[in-house]
């Protein structure tokens, strides 16, 4: 799909790479990695195909550049079936983090299926090595919090509707916590075409982060946009781990490439998950076990993910 193209096209510019069979219906491609030199690169999916997935394939190779890297990353920002760019600053960077580096996403416009059209700039410097992170400690939720946003034809009075639908939802779960969902429409300048949706972040005393998000589309009720978000962080909250769904299967490559022992508690462990541990133990030395946790709490169905890193050092620095 084109957005996987732009990803392997991406990462072929990174580091002065040979592609070949890159084009869109291939089922074969042979690529042949270079030096890792980091510099400005543009990757545009010329779709609504989404900028996270582009940024996930990018940055494990940028972390072990030789020079900082500026990525100019277009198309979907609030996508189907990938991490929603809110996500992406809200959930992924904060935590993703933990591993001892640090980067910043500068969401210049927001873009939407069909047409995309969005654009993120994220710049990052390259690290030594990676350190490992142990994430086994949920805590108590302490707030709630999240956007529900339209952009283009749309009027803000959906987002109060999402919002509020949501807040409803949560409260029957979770009835002495604050919950602070805004409601925003896009300014127009800053968004392509029409969209609209909703993420909400649980945060926690140890400093978790779990979300739910939910996106609009035509004939989809708002109220029912707001609902689903809700009950996906409920059922995120209710597994006891201390990442959500969407985040299990990001942080596999970075567990892979650090130095020591890593330690995450999730929920069940997710297909995509699995096929992340698969491919991050072909191709590095890493070691993954997924064993149940010994929980306290019977009713939690929660896995301990742990990794020995091998430890990738950047010859770079």
């Amino acid at each position: 799909r084109p957005q996987h193209l732009s990803g392997l096209e991406i990462v072929r510019d990174l580091c002065d790479g040979k592609l070949n069979g890159g084009e869109i219906g291939s089922t074969e491609i042979t690529f042949t990695p270079g030096k890792i030199k980091g510099g400005t690169h543009i990757a545009d999916t010329k779709t609504a195909g989404s900028v996270c997935l582009l940024m996930q394939v990018a940055m494990p190779c940028v972390l072990f550049a030789a020079s900082p890297s500026e990525l100019h990353l277009k198309g979907g920002t609030n996508a189907e079936m990938a991490p929603q760019i809110d996500y992406t600053v809200m959930v992924f960077k904060p935590i993703v983090e933990k591993f001892n580096f640090t980067f910043n996403c500068d969401i210049k416009r927001r873009g939407y299926y069909p047409q995309g059209g969005g654009e993120v700039v994220v710049q990052m410097s390259p690290v030594k090595e990676l350190s490992p992170i142990n994430l086994t400690d949920r805590g108590t939720v302490t707030k709630i919090y999240g956007r529900a946003f339209v952009a283009g034809a749309l009027p803000i009075k959906l987002a109060k509707d999402m919002s509020s639908a949501a807040v409803r939802c949560i409260r029957k779960e979770i009835r002495d916590l604050y919950i602070n969902i805004q409601p925003v429409r896009e300014p127009d300048d800053h968004a392509i075409g029409t969209g609209s949706g909703i993420i909400i972040v649980a945060e926690t005393s140890t400093g978790c982060l779990l979300a739910g998000s939910s996106l609009g589309k035509r004939g989809k009720n708002s109220d029912k946009v707001g609902i689903e978000a809700a009950e996906i962080l409920l059922k995120n909250l209710k597994h006891g781990g201390t990442v959500d769904d969407s985040l299990q299967d990001q942080l596999i490559i970075f567990m892979a490439l650090a130095k020591g022992v890593s330690r995450v508690k999730s929920g069940p462990i997710t297909l995509h998950t699995q096929t992340a541990i698969h491919f991050a133990e072909q191709l590095t030395k890493a070691k993954f076990t997924v064993t149940k946790s010994e929980d306290e709490d019977p009713s939690n169905d929660t896995y301990i993910i742990e990794c020995q890193g091998m430890g990738m050092i950047n010859p770079n620095l």
